[in-house]
């Protein structure tokens, strides 16, 4: 049987554009001459080359473009690629009429303080961003002289992952306009033979696909897409490109042996994918949240991916099913065997899953742990099978133990390394770090599945990927006084289309042969043979040296070698971690590889204000203001209309303060894009009540103080549409500060309301108050709740947080901190975050409300202040001439304890000209 490889290289054929062009192209969709068909707002794209080396699974990919400025002035030029987010860069420069501007590698903390001056004053701009669910955006810009020509050319490595039994090489076209020249080309050598090789786009018509080339012959294979500019068009007269989608290709090797070993100039590497072996039976425990958190389309996906993975189901595996939420449920006392009979009744249950309750994860997945361990202790199932646990989850645990350390070494020490575990976070109000945490320390991995339309086949695909195990216990074996800086070479599972991949160094370079000792638990007997390769031999498979890019074998090693010291660093600890953490390190600076410990630095001519870029490797995760943002809150996948906005507000500690993050939408985008991209949050430094408006457009923010009296009440939100009104009562501390002009003040009391449904919620720090009509219940924060009636669903996190929906509107998260109750000054008081505000209407208003619309400013005449360090400006924003300071606000997401500086543009005397009207006609006489 022959075996397909799939090889996965995401990137976005980068796109240029003036600094006004995706306004512009949006309104001006008709016909041009012929002479003007390659110039779009002054700028044309002269070329466009995507040139891919693949070598025995290691990708070395170059894009490279160029653009001339065919204006009369300067244009700011943009170069935007999408990236796989298991690449690493490796170069980037930027070429200005013959001057090259190289991207320079150094490690992230030097870069941070070397161009820290420059980001407090806004000269420096991030330029890699998680942009979607396997990509991660780099965007460059600069401005360039009329008649001028920029080279962007950027280079990214990346070690291709067998998967479902195939490589592929995707790739994502979007040049957004005609170029003259544009190719993309393919390379691909592999020493074990080529057998089937394979070219699709989605955009791909009968004519395009004329001009995809493809030749193979045994270990090398070549593929080019040349079109001209006449078969880029959308149509004959057309100036649109046709080039919008994916292109992807796919090919196959040739397997005879079940390894293959190579040797390269004292480093080796060493591929594992044994075929035609008898599948293993297997053992999976279904570890599912069901807490209301999960209601909705979340668990109708989970009943639906659950029905079709029991389809799949081999008849002499064994499952169950744990589900969790306030309590733990079992469809079985024990794991039972998979007959038509049993599956039959599954699905029956499975039909019937519904959610409830909050979210005790400890007792779930536990409870699943000892069944498994009671199963094999039993000889209840085979012993030659392989066992899995699955566990999904929406949000964090809030009920039994919740504290995350506890739950993993409680985890780790139930499974003893006995059994991968996989954690699959549903959505963005997981604790990512804490689900990856506990599945490497157990052998397994964590997986997001992103809240769209598909989750439910995301969760079947994952599912796909560990269906069927064919090893157990795999350990590839080297002798000790041979080789050094071995990889990862102990493996719990082997699945049916992976691959397993070891490389390291030879002790002695001049060493020419190598043997290997491979060992493993089959379906029906160990698996035990040797192999042993010599350099010769591969340097005969290697003689078509133009395939070859460097030291390749080397670099793959490097590259494999940081990417597991980065996965090990995730669970590791104290001494330990610094010490992975400094090896990787050494690793990525020698190799220049951009990854989450080293940062590019990217300079740029100094003329027409060029702003010099840091590019960083985003990590996978999530913040803990997103956590709370997202508790028990079903995120809606769409937004209404092209002019929407994402608001999250943030009132937090000790101050009245709040975060704005504006998104102005040109399109309808998913709110996992969205929310992939997470921007920059702020906080404030002092005692004032400071409001931090962050506008993410502008890479910028800009704050303003509210000073008020203790007692006074504000006017959040008011949406006469929706009936929705919020208010917000200030508190100030226990006593006065002898040393402050204005007292400190922050909500000591929240009162929600929707007129429509005669809803009222009031939260203090001591109680929450719900009043339906002349009805009302009463809480404490002691409690653990969910109330769900018409038009309105609570629930108490204990001591944590108020969710709450009311009818179609806006969801609220209402966060509860708690101070030491003998503290000379400060006092219990509330947060409140704001959910799904496009559901407000546009007439909504408010001191924050009114921030839910769109919002624009620009800064002039930068000059000295009274504060040699806080230079003043001149702010043109809502029509007004306002001079505002630059300063900084104390952002504490990070650091709780000393808190981050973030740069902002101070707008003086309670935020006039920047609010509507005055700050005082947003007092209120009372909560409603």
């Amino acid at each position: 049987m022959e075996n397909h490889l799939l090889l996965c290289i995401l990137l976005l054929i980068p796109a240029f554009a003036s600094s006004d062009f995706f306004v512009t192209r949006a309104r001006n969709i008709k016909k041009r001459n012929a002479d003007n068909d390659l110039v779009v707002d002054g700028i044309e794209i002269s070329s466009m080359k995507i040139d891919s080396k693949i070598t025995s699974r290691f990708a070395h990919n170059v894009i490279t473009s160029q653009a001339v400025n065919r204006g009369n002035v300067h244009k700011e030029v943009f170069f935007d690629v999408d990236l796989p987010k298991t690449a690493f860069i490796t170069n980037f420069s930027m070429t200005i009429d013959g001057v090259t501007y190289p991207g320079t590698i150094k490690e992230k903390e030097a870069a941070k303080k070397q161009y820290e001056k420059a980001v407090s004053r806004g000269e420096t701009a991030g330029l890699v961003k998680a942009s979607g669910r396997k990509t991660e955006k780099f965007t460059v810009s600069v401005n360039i002289e009329a008649a001028s020509k920029v080279t962007f050319e950027l280079t990214y490595e990346e070690l291709l992952k067998r998967q479902f039994g195939r490589y592929e090489m995707f790739i994502k076209v979007k040049p957004k306009q005609l170029v003259k020249d544009f190719e993309i080309e393919v390379n691909i050598f592999e020493p074990q033979g080529i057998t089937e090789l394979e070219a699709e786009g989605t955009f791909i018509t009968n004519e395009l696909q004329n001009t995809i080339k493809k030749t193979f012959s045994e270990k090398k294979g070549h593929i080019s897409f040349k079109p001209t500019l006449d078969q880029q068009r959308t149509c004959a007269n057309c100036s649109q490109s046709a080039l919008d989608g994916d292109f992807t290709v796919r090919y196959d090797v040739k397997r005879t042996t079940p390894d293959n070993l190579q040797i390269v100039n004292g480093y080796f590497v060493h591929f594992f994918a044994p075929t035609n072996l008898p599948k293993l039976s297997k053992n999976v425990i279904f570890v599912i949240d069901i807490s209301g958190s999960m209601s909705g389309r979340e668990i109708e996906q989970t009943r639906e991916a659950l029905l079709k993975i029991l389809d799949d189901i081999k008849e002499d595996d064994f499952f169950n099913f744990i589900l969790f939420g306030s309590e733990v449920h079992t469809w079985k006392e024990t794991l039972i065997k998979a007959t038509p009979e049993n599956l039959d009744e599954a699905r029956k249950f499975v039909r019937g899953i519904d959610t409830r309750g909050m979210t005790n994860l400890h007792g779930g997945i536990m409870r699943g742990i000892d069944m498994l361990n009671t199963a094999h202790e039993g000889n209840l199932v085979p012993k030659r099978s392989a066992s899995i646990v699955i566990m999904l989850t929406d949000g964090q645990p809030n009920v039994g133990i919740s504290n995350t350390q506890e739950i993993q070494a409680h985890v780790k020490k139930a499974i003893e390394g006995k059994y991968p575990l996989y954690n699959l976070g549903f959505g963005y109000g997981v604790d990512y770090n804490f689900l990856e945490k506990m599945a490497l320390e157990n052998k397994g991995l964590a997986r997001r599945i992103y809240p769209d339309s598909d989750a439910a086949l995301q969760l079947q695909g994952f599912y796909e990927e560990v269906s069927n195990p064919m090893l157990t216990d795999v350990e590839l074996n080297y002798p000790e006084n041979e080789i050094s800086d071995l990889t990862r070479n102990s493996f719990k599972h082997f699945y049916d289309g992976s691959e397993i991949v070891v490389a390291g160094r030879l002790i002695d370079n001049n060493q020419n042969h190598l043997t290997v000792d491979v060992r493993g638990e089959g379906a029906n007997d160990a698996l035990s043979y040797t192999t042993q390769q010599d350099a010769e031999e591969t340097a005969k498979a290697f003689q078509e040296q133009e395939y070859i890019f460097g030291e390749y074998i080397e670099r793959l090693w490097a590259y494999l070698t940081i990417e597991q010291l980065l996965e090990k660093r995730i669970a590791a600890t104290g001494e330990e971690k610094e010490n992975l953490t400094a090896e990787a390190l050494d690793l990525s600076l020698k190799y220049k590889f951009v990854t989450p410990l080293t940062s590019m630095v990217v300079t740029k001519p100094e003329d027409y204000d060029n702003k010099d870029g840091i590019a960083d490797k985003p990590i996978e995760g999530i913040d803990i203001f997103t956590i709370v943002l997202y508790l028990s809150i079903r995120v809606p996948l769409m937004f209404p209309s092209r002019k929407a906005f994402c608001v999250k507000i943030h009132f937090d500690v000790g101050y009245l303060t709040f975060f704005f993050f504006l998104f102005t939408l040109s399109t309808v985008p998913q709110v996992s894009y969205l929310y992939k991209s997470q921007p920059t949050w702020h906080t404030s430094v002092d005692g004032d009540p400071h409001f931090i408006i962050s506008v993410p457009e502008k890479e910028d923010a800009i704050c303003f103080n509210i000073n008020e009296n203790p007692g006074a009440v504000l006017n959040l939100i008011t949406d006469p549409v929706t009936g929705i009104t919020v208010n917000g009562e200030l508190i100030g501390d226990k006593r006065a500060s002898s040393d402050a002009k204005t007292q400190n003040t922050y909500f000591g009391k929240l009162g929600i309301a929707n007129k429509n449904l005669d809803l009222k919620l009031t939260v203090t720090p001591e109680k929450i108050t719900i009043q339906n009509g002349n009805e009302k219940t009463g809480f404490t924060w002691l409690d653990s709740a969910t109330l769900r009636q018409e038009g309105l669903t609570l629930i108490i996190n204990r001591k944590r947080n108020v969710v709450l929906t009311m009818g179609s509107g806006a969801s609220f998260v209402i966060v509860l901190h708690q101070v030491w109750k003998k503290h000379p000054l400060h006092q219990d008081f509330l947060g409140l975050y704001t959910l799904e505000s496009d559901k407000l209407s546009e007439q909504t208003h408010g001191l924050l409300g009114q921030f839910f619309h769109p919002i624009d400013f620009t800064i002039l005449e930068i000059h000295p202040g009274s504060d040699p360090k806080k230079p003043d400006a001149t702010m043109i924003v809502k029509n007004n001439e306002l001079t505002v300071t630059r300063g900084w606000q104390r952002d504490y997401r990070i650091n709780p304890k000393h808190g981050v500086d973030i740069p902002c543009w101070f707008v003086h005397n309670n935020g006039a000209g920047l609010i509507d009207g005055v700050h005082t006609d947003y007092i209120v006489s009372s909560l409603f």
